[in-house]
């Protein structure tokens, strides 16, 4: 692979780098700058030369984002890096030329209000050196990105993905990729965006094959819990809640509104709200996507659906709510996701025993947030579909932290020998992890993106096969049957 490449829109150079070449801060639209940052994506501009691609770019604008006493930079990068051209794409694929490789293209997490492509954790190099071209890309955030607004096309940051999965289309051959072999992942809000693609008419032939990892087909706003959001930013802003009124806002003012949203209540007559309260932005759709695959949308596409075992503990730990839960915060968690709260804490009672009254909060937090929503998906999709449950526990926060939300990405990217990932206060914890867990784990995904079969039994909803991933991996039958039943 040349280190110089040819794009539609110009030359790129990139860097050679532990047997890889990447190419970073490639733009796949145009600058969303002014009253763009309310339109749908548009091309960018051909430039004349060849485009220095050896350094990271600018990041979506967004505030800094931390969670109590674990330290998730590793997760969320550095934050908002000021610049225009921040709609980018980076992409490791192998220094030796050969016949066109499987694409992964993957969509970052990060509540739909942070996250970039400069996290330590979305290296591709473990996926270029075993024969897998990695893309990863930055979308629009926050207000840009997906408030609803009046005058505005919706769900603007998915806009940009589908954008960024057409400049794949257009442009991975030249980088050694196969155009027709293209593997759409993410990871919490980013594997919500990727349910929401997979339903979208307009991304259909982009993709062969997607991964969902903690995120939910179920998590999408109505478009009366959306209006609520738009309503509040509009208020706070003291303009009127159209796109036009937003158009002169500077950037750095739709950041701090960010900070004046949360505790919306987002409840309706008919529906919850899917992010019980933790976000004010996500997918804005009148059908839900696992509604919209049941139907029929994306049934060509192979799908890989997954979460980890205690996703609600990042949610409790990190602050100390997970030892100080009490049994009015296990109804409150219910009661905020449920429109029967005393019966489904019941059945979470009944069927852990043993659990804490945090464990218990966690759980139903876990499964309002990611796995009800993981599985719907999953049987909106089944035949085509393999399912995964990361049981891994990182003994970060005095073992607290567990199988918590996030703690599989170092795994899928090969990457857990960061040192920001280790430390008591880190994700991954102070102790070391089973010495062939990252391996394996990350095989799994590049046989997916190579053959649409990770390696285990399909999913049905007779049987409903899933994967455990631990130490020692395991093959179970409908995980958990009795919780997920209780919920509407």
């Amino acid at each position: 692979m040349n280190t110089t490449v040819v794009t539609a829109q110009g030359a790129v150079r990139g860097l050679r780098r532990d047997g890889t070449t990447v190419f970073m801060n490639i733009p796949y639209a145009a600058p969303p700058t002014g009253a763009a940052r309310f339109a749908a994506p548009r091309p960018h501009d051909p430039w004349d030369g060849v485009r220095d691609a050896t350094g990271p770019g600018p990041t979506a604008p967004q505030a800094e984002r931390t969670l109590g006493n674990v330290d998730m930079t590793p997760y969320f990068g550095p934050g908002w890096v000021p610049g225009e051209d921040f709609l980018t794409v980076n992409v490791w694929t192998p220094a030796t030329s050969g016949p066109p490789l499987p694409v992964l293209v993957f969509v970052h997490g990060g509540g739909f209000v942070a996250g970039s492509t400069r996290s330590e954790i979305y290296d591709g190099g473990a996926f270029a050196r075993d024969g897998v071209v990695l893309v990863t890309l930055n979308y629009r955030l926050g207000v840009a990105g997906f408030l609803d607004l009046p005058g505005a096309p919706a769900n603007r940051g998915l806009l940009d993905v589908i954008a960024a999965l057409r400049w794949v289309r257009r442009n991975i051959a030249a980088f050694g990729g196969d155009p027709d072999r293209v593997t759409l992942s993410g990871q919490s809000a980013g594997a919500t965006i990727v349910a929401g693609v997979l339903a979208a008419p307009e991304a259909e032939g982009l993709f062969r094959r997607a991964i969902t990892q903690s995120g939910s087909g179920l998590g999408a706003f109505t478009p009366e819990q959306a209006a609520r959001v738009t309503h509040a930013a509009a208020r706070a802003l003291g303009v009127e809640p159209h796109a036009g009124a937003f158009e002169d806002i500077p950037d750095r003012r739709l950041v701090e509104v960010m900070s004046e949203l949360p505790g919306i209540d987002l409840r309706t007559a008919t529906h919850f709200d899917p992010l019980i309260g933790l976000s004010p932005f996500s997918l804005v759709l009148d059908r839900q996507p696992a509604e919209a695959v049941a139907a029929g949308r994306g049934g060509g596409v192979d799908l890989l659906v997954g979460t980890n075992t205690e996703e609600g503990n990042l949610y409790l730990a990190p602050f100390g709510n997970l030892s100080g839960s009490t049994a009015a915060d296990v109804e409150a968690a219910a009661a905020r996701s449920h429109p029967e709260p005393a019966r489904l804490a019941e059945t979470y009672r009944r069927s852990r025993p043993r659990a804490s009254a945090g464990e218990l909060r966690s759980a139903i937090m876990g499964d309002a947030l990611f796995g009800v929503g993981s599985r719907r998906l999953a049987d909106a999709h089944a035949g085509v579909t393999f399912r995964y449950s990361f049981a891994w526990r990182s003994n970060a926060l005095d073992g607290e932290l567990g199988a918590t939300h996030a703690v599989e990405l170092p795994f899928v990217f090969d990457v857990t020998g960061l040192p920001r990932l280790r430390g008591p206060r880190a994700l991954l914890g102070p102790d070391e992890p089973p010495a062939d867990l990252a391996a394996r784990t990350h095989a799994a995904w590049v046989a997916f993106a190579t053959t649409g079969d990770p390696g285990w039994d399909r999913y049905d909803t007779g049987r409903r096969a899933t994967m455990r991933i631990d130490g020692k991996w395991s093959l179970v039958n409908d995980p958990r049957g009795e919780e997920f039943r209780a919920w509407p």
